[in-house]
């Protein structure tokens, strides 16, 4: 199965125009679907509610309906055909597990004829919506309605254990045969809404050999492009905020994980961007008063059926709907690198391709001839890496927190840093004034040795200034010292003061003479006995 893009628009020109699939008209298979959905989905009804067991997994019921009608079955004007339904046990829950009531079910199924979509994918596949926007329903080859039925048990843990997921929400498998042809479809939650313009689609596998919208594809109204599109329009990626971003690539790991073992390869992820441009109001309410919305006046509404409530845990919101605003329809708020503001719709598609015989033969043949980690078909665990790769470094990014307030970070920072600055430069300097209170106070006591001192007139080139004295007595206490006393037996006409928790020589010597402080060191055998024995010596 190719990409699909379910872009939620009618091919342009070709309403009048009517597909064939296997050689069987789009309108007579849109019928046969209504009636038979109609037809299972009523009959489910009287069964009784159980849980789901392994065998249910595997039932197959069904059901024909001629065109004349009969006891069971209503008449109609398309072919005998008769309907098969896959596991409808297993659906049943899944539908219930999203919220999804019988009676809205089949009204949104079956209540108004089904719209037709484009399809991009070379698969051939038809794409057909709800007239309420609510589900979308897709031929399916038979390897891929195969293996969904092999996948079913897995996917129902999966399912129990995260329902908040991007993968594809699967609400019913069935199958119409008609004339000998077999015709498998499968309903699934619609991705992009129809009645919100996407201004862009694109169609992301994370390769990027022949990952480009064909020339065909470019000329409609609504084209899906593809990865080297992406990287040419959007080359700087998409922006988050941090919570929203890690939420995303948090559950984009979680859903490649189920996928790599599940050994799922070549899925895509469906990417629709909606600009908020005030330019274009007028035009999106002209569309969407043209497309009906039962989904969002009515009372139909599907749990984690939006991109916003695909990766919202249950920390956020609990388990109950998310409230939205009605604008934005539960897309997700990104914004790109011209600083747009944008709305993004996005869901894992295509998740049916296994990576089996014919895969890995493809896979060996265009790696013959190409780059082989280029190319969409790969291993299921490179496919995984590439595809993460690709959406957490090209695609998504986060916006940096500095870049929102950075100077708020640095103003507090500043503040911090001149607060504790502050608070140092304040105890440091009332210390120093109470030693020098206390230097002064003592050095009143020596008055005489200062008198002494200047007296002698021996040293005119003494400093005549008895606070400068003190002041470098200070300095030298800050550095080593808890007291002060002068030694009045030094041999010159030097006044000396030593600065010592004992009264022992000091270590350290400072000389103020010519008003330079002279720093001299001694070391005795005393002090080595004594480490906290300090004298510091100012000369005069």
């Amino acid at each position: 199965m190719s990409s699909a893009a379910e872009n939620g628009d009618a091919a342009p020109g070709k309403q009048n125009e009517e597909k064939t699939y296997k050689k069987t008209a789009s309108s007579a298979i849109k019928g046969a679907i209504q009636l038979g959905i109609g037809y299972t989905v009523g009959n489910l009804t009287s069964k009784p509610d159980r849980d789901v067991l392994m065998q249910d997994f595997y039932v197959v019921e069904s059901v024909f309906l001629p065109s004349e009608g009969s006891n069971l079955t209503p008449a109609h004007h398309y072919p005998d055909f008769r309907f098969k339904t896959y596991a409808p046990l297993a659906f049943r829950y899944f539908r219930e597990l999203f919220g999804i009531k019988p009676d809205d079910y089949l009204y949104s199924i079956c209540s108004e004829p089904l719209i037709e979509l484009s399809n991009p994918g070379a698969s051939g596949s038809l794409f057909f919506v709800t007239s309420d926007d609510e589900f979308i329903i897709k031929t399916v080859q038979h390897k891929e309605a195969e293996f969904l039925q092999k996948l079913l048990p897995g996917y129902y843990m999966n399912l129990n254990q995260n329902p908040r997921t991007l993968l594809p929400k699967f609400y019913g498998l069935y199958c119409m045969q008609s004339g000998g042809i077999n015709i498998r479809i499968v309903v699934m939650n619609n991705v992009l809404p129809r009645s919100m313009r996407m201004h862009f689609t694109y169609d992301l596998k994370g390769s990027t050999y022949k990952r480009r919208a064909s020339r065909k594809e470019r000329e409609k109204s609504n084209p899906t492009f593809k990865d080297l599109d992406f990287l040419q329009d959007m080359h700087e990626g998409l922006y988050f905020d941090t919570e929203t971003y890690n939420a995303l690539m948090k559950t984009l790991q979680r859903d490649c994980r189920v996928l790599e073992s599940f050994k799922i390869m070549d899925y895509s992820l469906l990417l629709g961007i909606h600009i908020l441009d005030h330019s274009l109001k007028e035009k999106e309410e002209e569309i969407s008063q043209n497309v009906p919305d039962a989904k969002r006046s009515g009372m139909q509404k599907v749990l984690y059926s939006t991109a916003m409530e695909s990766i919202q845990g249950p920390g956020k919101s609990g388990d109950g709907i998310i409230t939205e605003n009605p604008d934005t329809m539960g897309g997700i708020p990104a914004k790109s690198h011209k600083g747009e503001k944008l709305l993004l719709f996005m869901g894992i598609i295509d998740i049916l391709q296994s990576y089996r015989l014919m895969k890995k033969l493809e896979h060996s043949w265009k790696a013959l001839v190409y780059d082989g980690d280029t190319v969409s078909v790969h291993r299921p665990s490179f496919y995984a890496d590439r595809f993460l790769k690709f959406m957490n470094s090209r695609v998504f990014k986060k916006i940096q927190a500095l870049k929102a307030s950075p100077s708020k970070k640095r103003c507090n920072s500043i503040a911090a840093l001149k607060a504790t600055s502050q608070e140092i430069v304040s105890s440091v300097s009332q210390e120093w004034k109470d030693e020098k209170r206390d230097l002064l106070t003592e050095g009143q006591s020596f008055s005489s040795l200062d008198e002494e001192a200047l007296g002698s007139r021996h040293r005119p080139d003494l400093v005549p200034s008895t606070p400068s004295l003190f002041e470098a007595a200070s300095l030298a206490t800050t550095i080593s010292s808890s007291s002060l006393y002068v030694n009045e037996h030094y041999p010159h006409d030097r006044t000396t003061l030593y600065s010592s928790s004992k009264g022992l020589p000091s270590s350290s010597t400072f000389t103020l003479e010519e008003g330079t402080i002279y720093l001299a060191s001694e070391t005795n055998a005393l002090e080595m006995q004594d480490d906290n024995a300090s004298v510091l010596d100012v000369y005069l």
